[in-house]
């Protein structure tokens, strides 16, 4: 008897796990069960594939954050569109874009890498994304719109824009669960004085909240090129490893307006294509290869500064100063702590927006160490570095030494600027990173603001909240001397960097890769994002921007590829 009742209660708990099974397979979203089966598109190939010449209606230069969606909305009309990708597929190898390899694949330096390293003329190191689906590949993942500000300010539809972010959010974006280090972050953001509490959401609005994220529960990222399952297959070709090497113009006997006609680009071996646009008048060319990519190519392809660029041997097709200037980077500092008690691996779930205009956010259980100059240096070497600090306790010491993936960065970041730099090219090849300078804290506004968000950040560290994941002996010095000491970039450190947090934002300035301008409205682009003096040639990403909108700008650039392919479509209807 008791053998039956045994069998019996063996059968429910079997069926329990089934239903349980079958529950949680259907409880998943539909990218979540696209992150386990990455999907297989019809229409990626790699370039060494495609022919020799071809001809299409849209032709986009990039596909990244805001060119995936971009492609993806035109494709479901009457055209046929081709993407040009320089790097790769984020489908090939998962694993590199989830969670845990956060930090390996940001860093990773060999030549087919999801991002390509760069110094800009600040002694600051920067990664550019070359990956199909961009920056939200590489990128911190945190979720947050455009402030209401920024969409007036760029003449943008308030109801079409939401409708947008809306269709991007649908597919890839998720409510994070915050754990013990996130959670302490956040009330020692309200302990801060960063109020109100805004709990959940994605908009833009001064306080703490928690924002959304595009990795999902199980720690698998997804990204702008999961926005290609809306494309209509039978519309869209995307090439893989399509170096583009300059938009190719014409212009009438008469010299009027230059008029974009094609495209010049390579594939993996080195074998040249063309593809051009089909003999209509509302097909275009458009740039979507980001702030560093689109003004770089303008400028090979002859539209920029007559004088720089007849000194590389780049025939002008048209005089355009503004092409390349006001780029601009939001500078970011912050604080790395050891804690004491084991801590959650995440990135950016909560986000302070203070009224003065600097941004605080997290990130804990990643091994910082391979941030630091550019991933050079070795772990060894960033114990040896972490440990000629001056005096500090003992149990910080072995903390940092004994373990890389026990801290947590609590960072700020301004927003704006004010300060802005440029864009230079330094030769004819595509493939070489351009110069770019974005004078950091060059307007004392800016410089101010960091002050402003260093003090708050130290007051997150300070506050009773956040109190069990700080060493009992660790001094606010201790920490910031780590910083000091710690070679986050190439600039000189100062003796009283430690004591002057202004001196301290100069010094250990960073990136969080918020990279913009170049094509700015009104100076290279018009408020429908065409080119200035060209004819079927538009520019559609961030290198438009004056400002980097909301804490980040993921979703205003999916949001904008969306919004700008319906306007376009439209356009095309009447």
């Amino acid at each position: 008897m008791a053998l039956k009742k045994s069998c019996r209660c063996s059968k429910w708990r079997f069926l329990t796990l089934v239903l349980v099974a079958q529950f949680s397979f259907h409880g998943l979203s539909y990218a979540e069960k696209a992150a386990a089966a990455a999907p297989n598109f019809s229409f990626i190939q790699e370039t060494t594939s495609a022919p020799a010449v071809s001809y299409y209606d849209y032709i986009i230069i990039g596909g990244g954050t805001a060119g995936c969606p971009l492609a993806a909305t035109l494709s479901t009309g009457d055209a046929n569109v081709l993407v040009l990708e320089r790097g790769g597929s984020p489908y090939t190898n998962t694993t590199k874009i989830r969670i845990e390899n956060f930090v390996s694949t940001l860093t990773d330096n060999s030549p087919d890498s999801f991002a390509q390293p760069f110094i800009s003329e600040d002694g600051v190191f920067h990664r550019r994304a070359r990956v199909l689906g961009g920056g939200t590949v590489i990128n911190g993942g945190f979720y947050s719109r455009a402030e209401t500000f920024f969409l007036k300010q760029t003449g943008l539809d308030e109801a079409l824009a939401n409708d947008s972010c809306n269709w991007v959010e649908k597919k890839l974006v998720y409510k994070p669960v915050l754990l013990q280090w996130q959670s302490a972050v956040r009330n020692g953001l309200l302990e801060a004085g960063v109020l109100p509490d805004n709990g959940f959401t994605y908009d833009h609005i001064i306080g703490t909240k928690t924002g959304g994220t595009i990795l999902d529960r199980t720690g698998n990222r997804h990204t702008a090129a999961d926005l290609l399952e809306y494309a209509n297959p039978r519309r869209i070709k995307v090439c893989l490893h399509a170096v583009v090497h300059k938009i190719i113009f014409t212009t009438t006997k008469g010299g009027s307006r230059p008029k974009a006609e094609g495209v010049i680009f390579y594939d993996a071996n080195g074998i040249k294509h063309m593809a051009y646009l089909k003999k209509d008048s509302r097909s275009e060319i458009i740039l979507s290869a980001g702030a560093i990519g689109s003004p770089q190519l303008l400028l090979l392809s002859g539209i920029g500064p007559a004088t720089s660029l007849r000194e590389l041997g780049i025939k002008v097709v048209l005089n355009q100063p503004m092409v390349g200037k006001e780029m601009a980077d939001n500078p970011s500092n912050g604080i790395i702590i050891p804690s004491p008690l084991p801590i959650e691996l995440a990135l950016g779930k909560i986000v302070g927006i203070t009224k003065f205009g600097s941004y605080v956010e997290s990130i804990c259980g990643h091994n910082f160490s391979a941030l630091t100059v550019s991933g050079a240096q070795t772990n060894d070497d960033f114990q040896q570095i972490l440990y000629q600090r001056r005096k500090g306790s003992m149990a910080f010491q072995e903390a940092v030494a004994n373990s890389t993936t026990n801290l947590g960065f609590i960072v700020e970041k301004i927003n704006g600027p004010i300060s802005k730099g440029y864009l230079k090219l330094q030769n004819t090849n595509v493939s070489d990173n351009p110069k770019v300078r974005f004078n950091y804290f060059q307007a004392p506004k800016d410089l101010r603001k960091c002050v402003q968000g260093m003090k708050t950040v130290i007051n997150v560290v300070n506050s009773k909240s956040f109190s069990r994941f700080r060493y009992r002996n660790t001094t606010t010095q201790d920490l910031l001397k780590t910083m000091v000491n710690t070679p986050m970039n190439l600039r000189p450190k100062h003796p009283n960097s430690t004591v002057s947090l202004e001196q301290y934002c100069i010094d250990t300035v960073t990136t969080i890769w918020h990279y913009h301008g170049g094509c700015l409205v009104g100076k290279v682009v018009d408020r429908d994002y065409k080119v200035l003096g060209v004819n079927s040639l538009r520019v559609i990403d961030g290198s438009t921007f004056s400002i980097s909108p909301g804490t980040n700008p993921q979703s205003t650039l999916m949001m904008l590829g969306r919004y700008m392919g319906r306007r376009i479509l439209q356009s095309r209807r009447r």
